[in-house]
């Protein structure tokens, strides 16, 4: 008898694990104040495969391509430790002359993080968060709204940051090589 009871206990140990491991995968665009700890934020509606692909565009001389990724479970920096399915931009930056101006697909040590943290499926856009360039110049958020199956619409909002030598090492390249700017079609390749 004892032996029946302890199997019964083992089973129901194991299948309260197994339906508490699975409550804890809620939709992409949970509220942060909704997630508990150690949640996986999961892209049940399949929402952003449609923005997977590379993208090209032109704006004042430059060329701009980006490489969209899904990643899986990435963990999240937040005030709470959670994993969520993302979007992760990789790009490069051209001159006229097509001179390489910034790699982050190629640059394997590039501290440079763009990649989505919220979804907005009322209009088609997906919100990425941008850590800037070298010293964090430039970081701010970028809007991509999807227009068909070929065109997404660039929107770049940086923020400010107050640079001195203790923050910026003299000589250090701050310069900004996104599009600062709303509206740029990125064409699917």
């Amino acid at each position: 008898m004892k032996i029946v009871n302890l199997k019964t206990v083992i089973l129901f140990i194991f299948f309260i694990g197994v339906f508490s491991c699975k409550s804890q995968a809620l939709p992409l665009n949970t509220d942060l104040k909704d997630i508990p700890a150690n949640a996986y934020l999961k892209d049940t509606n399949n929402e952003l495969p449609p923005y997977i692909g590379t993208y090209k565009a032109n704006f004042q001389g430059k060329e701009i391509t980006l490489y969209i990724t899904k990643v899986e479970k990435k963990l999240q920096k937040s005030s709470k430790k959670f994993y969520s399915d993302i979007l992760d931009i990789k790009y490069i930056v051209k001159n006229s002359s097509g001179v390489i101006l910034q790699d982050t697909k190629s640059n394997s040590t590039s501290k440079i993080e763009l990649y989505s943290i919220g979804i907005k499926s009322y209009n088609n856009s997906i919100i990425f968060f941008y850590s800037g360039t070298n010293c964090r110049v430039g970081w701010g958020k970028i809007i991509l709204t999807k227009i068909n199956s070929t065109q997404l619409s660039w929107e770049y909002k940086p923020n400010d940051i107050i640079l001195d030598d203790s923050k910026c090492a003299q000589g250090t390249d701050i310069n900004i090589y996104l599009p600062e700017t709303k509206g740029l079609i990125f064409t699917k390749q």
